[in-house]
């Protein structure tokens, strides 16, 4: 008896899971000593160095979420692969010339630029949407994220050590060359079998959302993703700065702030695929909904933190609740999505993940400008508080009971 081949699907879902690593990988290795970084090029005072660590922070996702819906349309009429090899290259070239920054301003705007050029993981999760079979799509979501969260889980202590060694830079160039592995791992792994939408169809929101039996929840999959992003990312131009500050300037600060960044994923690689095939089974609305409330009952107990060590166990916990969050999300935009609008909804969802990523980084810059650095920790945990009255909104305008949705 011989052994059936393995579908398409999956050999694609192993060289994006690759893809999803190295893009993880890359940009974490670069992004927690971000602050860091920038504190080389000048001399700064708190409120101007925060202030300058958000809008780097933010300028990539500012750009995303102007340009997510237009890479969406596109990738409908010529297929996700193309758009993978964009966002591979793109972000190869990006990533290299922010270590070539010889000042701020110029970090800024590259960062801004290399926004226009990414979403590889969005396009990966919508490739893998569109020819997943339903009985394995939060199974198959979850693995997929893995991906981008192991790479998160080793490149912030790798980026620590080389920064610690080598400086700032060189984590910057190392994210550059992981793109380009991801770049050739596309090229020649993926096959998409694609279906563009026929020439003149209507591609805008209204047709995107045509046909689409639970509306309000899949709009509430996206505001969660962009309130998501907001909550995790709004440590971002803090994180490093804040470890600086609990440590009082001694020891390797640098490898500590990675270390303490990595925790989170930690948790959410053992964590997603558990999750994924419980939502499988019991509704993966019910797996968003208590993780954004464990998620609330974690990050606020950051705000009393006083050593290192809290703060890395309550990041680890937090990791639990990741994995419940935005693969989960996504899942559910898998199960309700049409097949030929796919790539536009997650399109959708991309921008708004932006612009919860703009949101979240300047908010904390300017709560921590104003404040202090752990009254962040009191912003996000509302903006938790905010996610869950919308999802449970949701599901009553549309009628659903939790964790009944199918496609």
């Amino acid at each position: 008896m011989t052994k059936s081949a393995t579908p398409q699907w999956k050999k694609n879902m192993w060289a994006l899971w690759f893809g999803n690593f190295a893009t993880g990988a890359g940009a974490s290795m670069s992004m927690p000593f971000l602050p860091l970084f920038i504190n080389t090029m000048g001399n700064f005072p708190k409120w101007e160095l925060t202030l300058y660590a958000g809008l780097a922070f933010s300028g990539v996702f500012l750009s995303q979420a102007i340009v997510s819906p237009l890479w969406g349309n596109l990738a409908d009429k010529t297929g996700r692969k193309p758009m993978l090899l964009r966002a591979a290259i793109g972000m190869t070239i990006s990533a290299t010339l922010t270590g070539l920054s010889p000042n701020v301003w110029f970090l800024i705007i590259i960062r801004f630029i290399q926004g226009t050029f990414s979403g590889y993981i969005n396009n990966a999760y919508a490739l893998i949407a569109s020819e997943v079979p339903t009985k394995d799509s939060g199974k198959t979501m979850g693995t997929l994220t893995t991906g981008n969260v192991g790479g998160q889980l080793i490149g912030p202590i790798i980026g620590g050590y080389l920064s610690g060694v080598f400086g700032y830079r060189l984590p910057f160039y190392m994210f550059g060359f992981m793109m380009f592995l991801a770049s050739l791992s596309t090229l020649f792994f993926v096959k998409e079998d694609f279906t563009p939408i026929k020439k003149g169809a209507k591609t805008g929101i209204k047709d995107a959302f045509k046909g689409i039996q639970h509306k309000w929840v899949v709009w509430a999959m996206i505001i969660s993703s962009m309130l998501i992003m907001a909550a995790t990312t709004s440590i971002n131009p803090i994180i490093s700065l804040f470890v600086k500050e609990l440590m009082h300037n001694h020891g390797n600060v640098a490898f500590t702030s990675g270390v303490v960044a990595a925790l989170p994923g930690i948790a959410t690689i053992f964590a997603a695929p558990y999750l994924g095939r419980l939502g499988d089974h019991i509704g993966p609305e019910k797996i968003l909904l208590a993780g954004l409330i464990f998620s609330a009952v974690v990050f606020f107990p950051m705000f009393f933190v006083t050593t290192v060590v809290m703060l890395g166990i309550l990041r680890f916990l937090i990791g639990i609740a990741n994995a419940a969050l935005l693969p989960i999300t996504q899942t559910v935009m898998t199960l309700e999505a049409p097949a030929r609008s796919v790539s536009r909804i997650f399109s959708y969802n991309q921008s708004f993940q932006a612009m919860g990523a703009v949101v979240g980084p300047m908010l904390a810059s300017g709560v921590a400008g104003i404040l202090d650095y752990r009254y962040v920790f009191l912003m996000t945990t509302l903006i938790v508080a905010v996610n869950i009255v919308v999802v449970i909104i949701a599901y009553k305008k549309d009628h659903v009971d939790v964790g009944i949705v199918s496609k």
